[in-house]
């Protein structure tokens, strides 16, 4: 038996709370999962997971053994990640969850760049615009955009920021006039983006958070087809600019209510709580940090206000 990576595979079983998630991260069979935690117990001498129909936890044994296990794992990860860090070789694997539209759009460019730059280094992506249990699906980091306050307890590194615009097509406004106030988009063909609010769109007026109540044709939860709509003349869609930027500058979409201030979001890569972020991670973060920048490249030469 391998203690390490049965060491790791305990931990990851404790994590997600299934063997069959594991055995789906490590594309190995449910039985091999299981037969490497019975060796390891079979080895120890005790029982560490706790089994039933229903659902798995830890026995004391394992809940004081994993907090060990977790340690060894993460200074072998330092120490490891130490010695990439002087000879500059990065090697491994990354999980991670990105935004569907961002990541085709702007992600998958800057992949290829650091592959090229670090060849041992295997990125997997999960492009999904739901909100991923980190730990449950075996991922090192997600990118989540967002205008709230992250939890105390959350992981986390601000990567750039995101800025939203209101846009429509030249033969929607030609058609329906353009609105001079928010509170006008009540009475518009408004195009929803389903994962945030469906019937509401913030604006700051007066120096508050001031919400309007949209409705329209079409609702979505994907940004890019909210756009292709737009782009039809079938509505006024509520847009980040690293989606509109192309068609904007393109005059294919034209930003309206430009007087009115839109909360800003930020872009954070959120890491599992209670691991160690390898070196391998962090490289990769900073690398997005670097190239994304406070400034991002697709809001450069836009003039929204």
């Amino acid at each position: 038996m391998d203690r390490l990576a049965a060491m790791q595979t305990f931990v990851r079983v404790a994590e997600a709370g299934s063997f069959t998630a594991v055995a789906e991260q490590m594309n190995v069979a449910r039985s091999a999962v299981t037969r490497q935690i019975a060796a390891l117990e079979a080895h120890l001498g005790v029982k560490l997971i706790a089994r039933s129909t229903r659902r798995l936890s830890l026995t004391s044994a394992g809940a004081s053994y994993i907090d060990q296990c977790r340690d060894i794992l993460d200074r072998i990860d330092e120490a490891e990640g130490n010695l990439a860090g002087e000879r500059q070789t990065l090697r491994g694997e990354i999980r991670a969850s990105v935004p569907m539209t961002f990541g085709l759009l702007h992600l998958t460019p800057l992949i290829l760049e650091f592959s090229q730059a670090h060849p041992d280094i295997r990125i997997d992506l999960d492009f999904n615009d739901r909100r991923v249990n980190l730990i449950e699906e075996g991922m090192d980091f997600a990118l989540r955009i967002t205008d709230r306050l992250l939890p105390e307890t959350t992981v986390a590194r601000r990567l750039t920021t995101c800025r939203s615009v209101v846009v429509a097509s030249p033969g929607y406004l030609q058609l329906h006039g353009e609105p001079k106030h928010p509170d006008e988009l009540a009475q518009r063909a408004c195009l929803a983006y389903s994962l945030t609010s469906r019937s509401s769109w913030p604006f700051i007026i007066d120096g508050a958070r001031h919400w309007v109540e949209i409705s329209g044709p079409i609702t979505a939860n994907n940004g890019n087809a909210l756009q292709d709509a737009a782009l039809q003349g079938m509505g006024i869609a509520y847009e980040p600019t690293f989606i509109a930027a192309e068609a904007i500058r393109q005059g294919k979409l034209v930003p309206i209510l430009k007087n009115f201030q839109i909360p800003v979001l930020d872009m954070f890569a959120v890491f599992p709580g209670n691991r160690f972020v390898p070196q391998r991670v962090r490289a990769f973060v900073d690398f997005l940090a670097e190239r994304l920048g406070p400034d991002p490249y697709w809001d450069r030469g836009l003039n929204l206000e």
